[in-house]
């Protein structure tokens, strides 16, 4: 879909929103604190989103045992992702997909949005016309 270099749409980044959601479809919504904190314990940029390789750090973390925020341990567990045995690319696989399939429901989202504007302007558009017609029908009685 992307073409040769697979970057998701965006910039390979999950950021707060993106984060959000992801733990939302793994079954374990954050508090925005809660969220902003599980960045912020692996954000070594401070660009205050995940880039893959901070990613990363929170697997590492997780299997020495040094994560301090729950959500992190969470995000752990469910992604069911073991960088020690899956190693780095599986990693970056499933941060890749994740990242994609972030994309795709909030493009899909969108494409929804769109589309009941769509409905609701054309529902605008016929009152306007039968009102219009009722009113020439008026004019001639």
């Amino acid at each position: 879909m992307f073409g040769g270099k697979y970057d998701a749409g965006r910039d390979g980044f999950i950021d707060l929103m993106e984060l959000k959601l992801m733990m939302e479809k793994l079954g374990a919504p954050q508090t925005h604190l809660g969220l902003k904190n599980m960045i912020k314990e692996v954000d070594e940029d401070l660009d205050s989103k995940l880039s893959f390789r901070e990613f990363l750090l929170i697997f590492r973390k997780a299997a020495a045992g040094e994560l301090q925020e729950s959500g992190l341990h969470v995000l752990a567990r469910l992604s069911e992702i073991d960088v020690s045995t899956e190693g780095v690319k599986g990693a970056k696989s499933f941060f890749e997909a994740k990242v994609q399939a972030i994309n795709v429901s909030s493009r899909f989202e969108e494409e929804i949005k769109a589309e009941q504007e769509e409905r609701k302007k054309q529902a605008e558009e016929m009152k306007q016309r039968k009102a219009a017609f009722k009113e020439l029908q008026s004019t001639f009685k």
